[in-house]
């Protein structure tokens, strides 16, 4: 279901019309107004600019998070192959304690 959301940025006011929450998309707006807000306030440049800028600090923002993102998936991956090694290797150990228990018993 579409839902139509009007969001404030940078006192002017947005329809964005999306398939998340209203309170998501509220977020999302609030994001981009305080980033283009923070751009506006510290720098001498236009609003234009500044919503360029913005989209570009915003770009490298996603752009790094994907990247530590992947980097955790990395090393996900490999603790997940180090407890299949470890699984495997305390099997072998049962097995070899059992061959030594039941050689032990005749």
């Amino acid at each position: 279901m579409e839902n139509r959301v009007t969001v404030s940025i940078c006192g002017e006011d947005y329809t964005l019309v999306a398939e998340e929450a209203p309170s998501y998309i509220q977020k999302i707006g609030g994001y981009v107004d305080n980033k283009l807000s923070e751009l506006l306030e510290n720098s001498k440049v236009g609003r234009s600019d500044a919503a360029v800028l913005t989209a570009v600090n915003i770009a490298d923002e996603l752009f790094k998070e994907r990247e530590a993102m992947d980097k955790l998936r990395a090393q996900v991956k490999e603790y997940i192959d180090e407890a299949a090694r470890a699984r495997s290797e305390a099997s072998e150990l049962k097995r070899e304690l059992f061959k030594l228990q039941n050689s032990g018993k005749r």
